[in-house]
């Protein structure tokens, strides 16, 4: 079986955003190989576990993932701001004798540098074009933890496990290497939560993150943490505001101050999308399309709605109703041009971690999260998520019953299908079988 089957079966999927199966990514030739090591979203650690513990593995995954995308360079983007991180891959990369295979880019402390499109702009220099994934560009971007899960998967390990963190407001943050499927509450308790009346959790950073309707849910193979604050904390109020609500305050207060658009991550990079415009078609109920099908371009990074707005209006939530809206009528933006450049004023327009993450106030909490270890009676139960990848969900294959072992496959990849396996995390028995999850009690 080679490397790429390997991955394939392993069940690889983009490990830090939306999962997308990494077997059909690597299957593209590329100029850059880049991994993302940004940790882009304010207060987690999940990404800076890894480099810290795994160096080796990291590194030797991210050869492997370059040689199977035959890619001529290999970047490990890692901010300027970790330099003891910096350091040690580079001593790790010498180490394993790789340096004409890779090196370390540094990237500049700011949101969204995880973005994949503005991390091949710094790392690279080039620009993905409107509408195009980086391979357009000749790169391929790969997160921290998928480069470790290829290691893994060249050893015959399946993606059985996930480094996440707990932040946030909570009196023990920490990150862990914990089973797939494992509940969130469990999680929580870990992080020394005992009242869940008052508190709100995003599932995913503060920026991108979406806020949980209720405690519930499992850690799944592209969690990265869970953001913990008090439910009248002003940003959680503000993530937690409905399409329909933020349309209403849209319309009553937007007075056209372009800074939504100034500030735009991928406007900056030449990208025709002008969040203002979108605000402006919401403001007046416009009817072109034109007008509306550049909101297409937006990334929802959210820098618009939780940065750059002066009176706090909800710049992405415009984009996510037109997007929408244009969905439904079947309307897909059209480029006009093929080639991009970035505005000649990006560079003083970029905006600091610190920056953002005091603006949305959450400085207090912008402190480490240290890796512990978890004893396994910790975890007594998995509820393992069917579809955790972009594409078809898996085919299950195990029923209500069946003794399964740690690293089993119970969910396959449907017949011509874009899809990624599911693996069982622990050994134990199938107890239920819901549309959702596959639950597991171990023992």
């Amino acid at each position: 079986m080679d490397l790429l089957e390997r991955i394939k079966d392993a069940g690889v999927i983009g490990a830090g955003g939306a999962g997308f199966p990494t077997h059909v990514k690597l299957a593209s030739k590329a100029d850059y190989i880049l991994m993302n090591a940004a940790e882009c979203e304010p207060l987690s650690r999940a990404d800076q576990a890894i480099m810290a513990r795994h160096p080796d593995e990291l590194v030797k995954g991210f050869k492997i993932a370059k040689d199977v995308a035959n890619a001529d360079h290999g970047i490990i983007g890692i901010k300027g701001s970790h330099p003891e991180l910096i350091q040690l891959i580079r001593e790790r990369i010498t180490a394993n004798g790789f340096d004409g295979d890779m090196e370390v880019g540094i990237l500049p402390d700011i949101y969204p540098a995880g973005d994949e499109h503005v991390i091949v702009h710094e790392l690279t220099g080039r620009v993905v074009p409107e509408t195009a994934i980086p391979i357009a560009a000749g790169c391929i971007v790969i997160n921290a933890e998928t480069s470790y899960n290829c290691y893994r998967a060249s050893e015959g390990k399946p993606v059985t496990e996930k480094f996440c963190s707990v932040v946030g407001d909570v009196p023990n943050r920490f990150t862990a290497l914990v089973p797939v499927g494992t509940p969130v509450e469990t999680m929580l308790k870990m992080a020394g939560v005992t009242d869940f009346s008052n508190i709100g959790v995003i599932d995913g950073g503060p920026m991108m993150g979406r806020p949980m309707k209720e405690i519930g849910g499992s850690v799944k193979k592209n969690s990265k943490a869970y953001v913990v604050l008090k439910k009248d904390h002003r940003h959680f109020r503000r993530k937690s505001i409905t399409l329909e609500a933020a349309r209403r305050v849209d319309k009553t207060s937007c007075e056209q101050c372009r800074m939504c658009t100034d500030l735009c991550p991928r406007h900056l990079l030449g990208h025709n999308l002008q969040p203002h415009m979108s605000m402006r078609v919401m403001n007046y109920n416009l009817k072109s399309i034109k007008l509306k099908e550049t909101a297409q371009l937006c990334s929802s990074c959210g820098l618009c709605e939780y940065f750059s707005c002066p009176i706090g209006l909800y710049p992405k939530s415009a984009n996510d109703i037109l997007k929408a809206e244009l969905m439904e009528q079947g309307v897909k933006y059209k480029p006009t041009k093929s080639e991009f450049k970035a505005l000649s004023v990006r560079s003083n327009r970029l905006i600091p971690s610190r920056r953002l993450i005091s603006r949305l106030g959450l400085t207090p909490f912008n402190k480490p999260a240290p890796f512990i270890e978890i004893p396994e009676s910790e975890i007594p139960e998995v509820k393992i998520m069917i579809r955790q990848n972009v594409g078809a969900a898996p085919e299950v294959i195990v029923a209500v019953g069946d003794h399964v072992e740690a690293g089993q496959m119970i969910g396959k990849i449907p017949e011509g299908k874009l899809s990624a396996p599911i693996h069982a995390s622990i050994s134990g028995t199938v107890t239920d079988i819901s549309p959702e999850f596959i639950t597991i009690r171990r023992g």
